[in-house]
């Protein structure tokens, strides 16, 4: 059962309930409720400073933080953003130095920060490596235990065992990993699925029979969905800051298709071994869980969990090792805290069937789901995973040898990583949905290219070579991507009190969706050939894309907690903003650029907020086109302050960012 916070409210202002102004909090919270006007809203904003310090006081006395009551002072007045930091006078050189350097040099942070990211890495590259193990092994282990007639019962006992652990992923691991999250921690969890992890690959490579094998994948699927569903992407994610965010859980599908490399290499490696060689390939995939069991627990302990656990003393801790000065720990702590104050009122979560409940009962929470399911959607609809499974396969089908299908497979998982490389720059810079609305198009057509080229006679030379180039072209599109986006968006989008249970759903959604692609593919490759197979996933790719232009809002740029303002937009008033806005200014410049070649303007030099959105009144005489001052002086002004989700970025030039936000609105300010 999750501890909930302090019932104590984080006083706002020093209102009454007597027909005075409310209170930012209570704003805060019913903007959370419906964000029809897309604000976002500080829930320390129209607080005095002297109630604010008052504030810090009773919580550092409730916290038992005394100690370091003066620094918690100086970040919560930091965390209010009221002033610039160059006018708070309490600041020394250092603190202000700490606070200026975070601005201007995005990716310089502590070592402990880039080790847990490394060690969430591995355990992507255990979750790659498991997928294909049995990419391999699918040419020789039906054979052995005689599954490989060619009869229907057989092609679908050869599915089962490819997607074992995606069913027992989807239907316990995925829903285990909430209570294993609450009792054990970040860290705990993942060490319990690293343990599974190990095992489980050896079992299968000692099995006797198909019965056997299966019995040990379904075990590997509660490793696989403990630490995929609700840890190791949701761990990177809480303790990463906002800006580089994207990038670093990102960590999670490069370091997959790393794995997926691995094991590739490790398929290719022991394959003339002889009998024996499937099962080498199957149980090498204990390889990496070793060190990810090892190191786990060097890393520190996720703050936002510790502060669901009303830990605080160790949660400033691990942020002190999770940022360069204490001035910034101390102000992330207390404006997290404030922010779960207010979640934890909108949500009043407290039991498991509670929490499950409320995935569809608050607005907040359902929209975040539905966003991070059709993510998910698109990661299983796009036909990525199936050529993970049985790229081997397919290849052999083509007519190229089981060693030419090794080895060709192997190069997709080449590709599969090196593409995941450029992500890195891109998630944050252009945002979750540019990625995914500018790659999908191209992706249905690549992987209907490849459906057609097995139409090219077998005796050419170009045969099984245009189908892997169109196999390649499709690949890399998905790794800049679809890949790092879906684990990313699903980590940041659930509130953290619903954090778990929230990513738990999601995820099993993804797993159950792939356990029955994978169980029904060999069957379809059968019947329908390799031509209409692609093809089917190359229209829903079609499918997805519009499933994601409509559902799915950018979450790059904010802090966890602002992201309840995000998915307290209603459903309704998005889709109808993207039909009846966006969709018409993209068709406008395409158009634009195919007939005259004209270059997109610069998003802060036309900018699509200056025209609708009402600046704050010590702004309102500023030009527009200023609004980007904040953001790179350092100052406590930040464009979210005029637009809801128009981060303006330097010399951004590409009409991407324009797809990246939710829409420019009038607001009113809090």
């Amino acid at each position: 059962m999750a501890e909930k916070l302090p019932s104590e409210k984080v006083e706002q202002a020093s209102h009454d309930e007597k027909g005075r102004t409310p209170s930012a909090g209570h704003i805060a919270l019913e903007t959370i409720r419906d964000n029809s006007t897309a604000r976002l809203v500080n829930p320390l904003a129209g607080i005095s400073k002297d109630d604010l310090m008052h504030q810090v006081e009773r919580f550092a006395m409730d916290k038992d933080l005394l100690d370091i009551l003066p620094v918690l002072k100086k970040g919560a007045y930091v965390a209010q953003e009221a002033v610039p930091l160059e006018e708070i006078e309490e600041l020394d050189v250092d603190e202000l130095e700490a606070l200026q350097h975070e601005v201007k040099h995005r990716w310089t942070h502590p070592f402990a920060l880039y080790a847990t990211v490394f060690v969430c890495s591995i355990g992507a590259a255990v979750q790659g490596w498991d997928q294909t193990g049995s990419n391999g092994a699918n040419l020789t282990f039906p054979v052995e235990f005689g599954i490989a007639s060619g009869s229907n019962r057989d092609y679908w006992l050869v599915g089962l065992v490819n997607a074992a652990p995606y069913i027992s992923s989807a239907f316990l691991g995925c829903w285990l990993s909430d209570p294993f999250n609450n009792l054990l921690g970040r860290r705990g969890a993942t060490f319990l699925a690293a343990i599974f992890c190990i095992l489980t690959p050896i079992g299968g490579a000692l099995s006797q029979n198909w019965h056997q094998l299966l019995v040990t994948r379904l075990l590997m699927g509660f490793g696989m969905g403990l630490k995929a569903a609700a840890t190791i992407p949701m761990y990177a994610a809480e303790n990463s800051p906002a800006v580089i965010r994207g990038a670093l859980v990102m960590g999670w599908q490069m370091w997959t298709a790393f794995g997926i490399f691995l094991g590739f290499a490790a398929n290719l490696a022991v394959y003339r071994v002889g009998k024996i060689a499937w099962r080498l390939q199957i149980g090498s995939a204990f390889i990496p869980a070793v060190p990810l069991a090892l190191l786990v627990y060097f890393c520190p302990e996720s703050p936002r969990w510790l502060m669901k656990k009303n830990r605080y003393r160790k949660a400033f801790e691990s942020l002190c090792r999770l940022r360069r000065h204490r001035i910034q720990a101390a102000r992330d702590l207390y404006y997290v805290h404030a922010q779960l104050v207010i979640e934890y009122e909108m949500a009043a979560a407290s039991t498991y069937l509670i929490r499950l409940r409320e995935l569809a009962t608050v607005p907040r929470i359902r929209r975040s789901g539905i966003a991070a399911l059709v993510v998910f959607m698109g990661q299983q609809f796009c036909g990525m995973n199936i050529i993970a499974f049985y790229s081997s396969t397919v290849f052999v089908q083509a007519g190229a040898s089981e060693h030419t299908a090794l080895l060709t497979s192997l190069g997709y998982g080449i590709v599969n990583f090196v593409f995941a490389i450029p992500a890195i720059f891109l998630i944050d810079r252009f945002g979750r949905r540019s990625l995914l609305l500018s790659t999908f198009p191209h992706m249905a057509w690549t992987l209907l290219a490849a459906g057609f080229c097995f139409y090219i006679p077998e005796s050419s030379k170009a045969h099984v070579g245009m189908i892997a180039l169109f196999i390649y072209a499709f690949t890399a599109l998905y790794s800049v991507g679809q890949g790092p986006v879906a684990f990313v968006y699903s980590a940041e989008a659930f509130p953290l009190s619903h954090r778990e249970i929230g990513n738990s759903w999601a995820v099993s959604a993804t797993f159950a969706l792939s356990s029955a692609l994978s169980l029904t593919f060999p069957l379809m490759l059968s019947t329908f050939t390799a031509t209409g197979a692609f093809g089917f996933y190359a229209g829903m790719n079609v499918f997805v894309f519009i499933l994601m232009f409509l559902f799915v809002p950018d979450t790059s740029g904010y802090t966890l907690e602002e992201l309840d303002y995000v998915f307290a937009v209603p459903t309704r008033r998005f889709i109808s903003y993207q039909i009846r806005k966006v969709l018409p200014w993209a068709l406008r410049s395409f158009n634009a650029v195919a007939d005259k070649f004209i270059e997109i303007p610069r998003l802060n030099e036309v900018s699509i907020c200056s025209q609708e959105c009402v600046l704050p009144p010590e702004r309102s005489q500023q030009d527009s086109s200023s609004h980007d001052e904040g953001l790179s002086s350092g100052h406590g002004y930040k464009a979210r302050e005029v637009c809801f989700k128009v981060i303006f970025e330097d010399e951004s030039t590409s009409y991407y960012n324009r797809f990246k936000g939710l829409w420019p609105m009038k607001q009113e300010t809090a």
